[in-house]
């Protein structure tokens, strides 16, 4: 069916789609550049790249703990040097009882207070590209009594990191697929801009707020405003009646993709408010007890669903799909904004849609504070695995990616592509990020003219990718960020092409979007590969091979 007719097609059809048999419901994502017919984003939550992989591929392995010994031939990554664990910057007396060097956080330390993330601070621990103020702009203390060292007390926590002993599944993971080491956030700044980044590159053009003036946003120097913070969404019913809303104009991924009849939907646990969990909460207000912590967390977190803040692709009411076959498919009632376990049900009834977004209940979504990497690790490998035990893997790309870095130390400065001068800027001086009259700054949703709010890129973080057609142990140092997945989409379903191994050309959200000088993921996939279908499964529990 060629593109023009695609979308006509389904909005008028749904009633018969909703009558197929699960084999037929993804037939238009054979129109794809490439072998993928399927991208499943997990989106995690506030995780650096030093923070997690820092001391990759050299793990302590100490007794009674998972062990990790790399391959041979493991490629380095751009990681915490000897030089940086000994002699680092952070050091600083301007840090106070906070100054430290790089530590080791233990598997028995998983988990650990929430750092400070907010624009402002996350621009202030750069210091011009010193990289040596996170202890005193985003340091955080809060352990519990029997952690050490006693650092963790003060402000330098947010100098610990983990390795392969308590990431154990992402370094299996980094392992056998492919790694992005020179990813960083679109922007800097917390959950809400890192999530909307990911849709649609473009967090200017608020058109309504509720509970304000609010930090959360900033003027843009040109009669707007762009959002900085953790703003709820306008309308959701499980929204904050006190807390600062927004809704953002424009248009996200979503549009493009209902536009051409292609399938998807973001899936977030909590979503739907029918359901009672086994502790009897329900509604805005279901809650799971870790299984690591023994803690009693809050599934839904409004503020980490960017759909909802675009009118055009909210599902304000959390209404549930018709059925497990209308799942993806534009016309139905959900409009594409789905619970968790939906992503689950529909995959064993046979219906994935072509592009998913999966964010974990807040328990499992890698939030330092309400959840820990032990319970994030779960998640992650029990969604893989049972994309493993489908048909659907062999045309499937998993990409693991994270809104924002809680601000956990990471080395590395972050070039400046986007410039802005807000009141809450402060990368290289009072109310500044970028050089005046020399660095970029993109535009608004609205206007072509330059915008503020938007100091880029942010804070490294993270970028796997998992899937038959990645590459095999390989460390990618290509230059990206957030929409680079966006990027992808883009080219692997709207009209993108594969020549020579680099996939390119298809459409752009526009607007201003960070899309148009996004890196690609190129360099993580192998498409000439002749790929196996021997599935690579792991514990959920220690992250091992099972």
């Amino acid at each position: 069916m060629k593109r023009s007719s695609r979308a006509t097609f389904f909005s008028v059809a749904l009633s018969t789609v909703l009558a197929l048999q699960p084999i037929a419901l993804n037939a238009q994502t054979s129109e794809t550049a490439t072998p993928i017919q399927h991208v499943v984003v997990i989106f995690g939550e506030n995780i650096s790249f030093d923070h997690y992989f820092g001391t990759y591929p050299k793990a302590l392995n100490p007794p009674g703990q998972p062990a990790f010994h790399a391959l041979p031939h493991t490629p380095v990554v751009n990681g915490l040097t000897n030089a940086l664990l000994t002699r680092n910057p952070n050091l600083n007396p301007a840090n106070g009882t906070g100054a430290a060097n790089p530590f080791r956080l233990d598997r028995t330390q998983a988990q650990t207070a929430d750092q400070n993330h907010d624009y402002g601070p996350e621009q202030a621990s750069f210091d011009g590209g010193k990289m040596d103020l996170f202890p005193i702009s985003t340091g955080t203390p809060g352990a519990p009594p029997a952690y050490y060292p006693k650092v963790v007390f003060t402000t330098g926590l947010v100098m610990g990191y983990y390795d392969g002993n308590t990431v154990t599944g992402l370094w299996n993971y980094a392992q056998h697929y492919a790694m992005n080491d020179n990813s960083y956030n679109s922007q800097f700044g917390p959950s809400t801009p890192g999530a909307i980044d990911l849709i649609s590159g473009q967090t200017n053009g608020i058109v309504a707020t509720l509970n304000g003036p609010s930090g959360d946003a900033v003027s843009d120097g040109q009669g707007g405003s762009t959002l900085v913070g953790d703003g709820d969404p306008i309308g959701d019913v499980c929204s904050s009646s006190t807390r600062f809303q927004a809704t953002l104009g424009g248009q996200n991924i979503g549009d493009l993709l209902n536009a051409e009849g292609i399938t998807w939907g973001w899936f977030q646990g909590g979503f739907d408010l029918t359901k009672r969990n086994p502790n009897g909460t329900t509604g805005c207000k279901r809650s799971t007890v870790s299984p690591i912590t023994g803690l009693a967390e809050g599934d839904y977190v409004p503020h980490h669903q960017p759909f909802q803040y675009y009118t055009s692709t909210a599902n304000p009411k959390h209404t549930r799909p018709t059925n497990l076959a209308s799942i993806g498919f534009p016309g139905d009632a959900a409009n594409h904004q789905y619970d968790i376990h939906d992503w689950f049900d529909a995959l064993k009834f046979g219906n994935l849609p072509a592009v998913s977004f999966l964010k974990a209940a807040s328990y499992q979504d890698g939030h330092p504070g309400n959840s820990n990497p032990l319970d994030e690790q779960a998640f992650v490998v029990r969604v893989v695995n049972a994309l493993q035990a489908t048909s659907k893997w062999s045309s499937t790309a998993v990409i693991l990616a994270y809104d924002d870095s809680d601000g956990w130390y990471d080395h590395q400065m972050s070039p400046t592509v986007n410039a802005s001068f807000s009141e809450q800027d402060a990368l290289n001086g009072k109310n500044t990020c970028g050089v005046k009259g020399k660095t970029p700054q993109l535009g608004g949703v609205f206007t072509n003219n330059p915008v503020d709010g938007r100091c880029g890129y942010g804070v490294r973080t993270p970028l796997l990718l998992i899937s038959p057609w990645a590459k095999h142990n390989y460390v990618d140092h290509t230059l990206t960020d957030q929409t680079s997945v966006l990027r992808f989409i883009e080219d692997n379903w709207l009209g993108g092409t594969l020549k020579s191994g680099k996939l390119a050309g298809g459409k752009r959200i526009g607007q201003g979007s960070y899309d148009v000088r996004a890196g690609s993921l190129d360099r993580m996939f192998d498409f000439t590969q002749k790929i196996s279908a021997a599935p690579y499964l792991l514990n959920e529990v220690s992250g091992q091979p099972q």
